[in-house]
């Protein structure tokens, strides 16, 4: 039963590791999620997941509330200076948090380990911050 637990873990995470990069990529670019996904397949024999394609197209057709959400708890910095990796994680983060994809702290955990595997710890300790706010910000509510 752990080993399959253990399964579904990794599975959840590269699906949200694969939502990051589409997510990632999507931000230099005005093609569709769905064009990025086929490009990625063609180039480097990527298969994205359902949850990935799911996740990433659903965090750009709420982006508007999404980065609404990001901009209320950043301190000290605008949306505009934050690093495209650091935006990105925090897209898919808030939206798995408002929409309750996942539990917040689980949700949280994966931001960072993003955030350190593409960014810096220091960014990592900012996310932590970022995405600490608005769940001790819904508890408030």
């Amino acid at each position: 039963m752990q080993s399959k637990k253990n399964s579904l873990v990794k599975e959840a995470h590269a699906s949200r590791e694969q939502a990051f990069a589409l997510i990632f990529e999507k931000s230099f670019s005005e093609d569709s999620v769905d064009d990025i996904i086929e490009g990625a397949a063609q180039a480097r024999d990527i298969v994205v997941t359902d949850m990935a394609r799911d996740y990433a197209v659903a965090v750009f057709e709420d982006l508007e509330r999404i980065d609404g959400t990001i901009e209320k708890f950043l301190v000290a910095r605008s949306k505009a200076r934050l690093s495209k990796v650091v935006l990105a994680v925090l897209r898919l983060s808030v939206y798995e948090i408002l929409n309750g994809k996942v539990d917040a702290p689980v949700s949280i955990n994966e931001a960072v380990e993003l955030t350190k595997t593409y960014a810096s710890d220091e960014e990592a300790g900012f996310v932590n911050g970022v995405l600490g706010s608005l769940v001790r910000s819904q508890g408030e509510n």
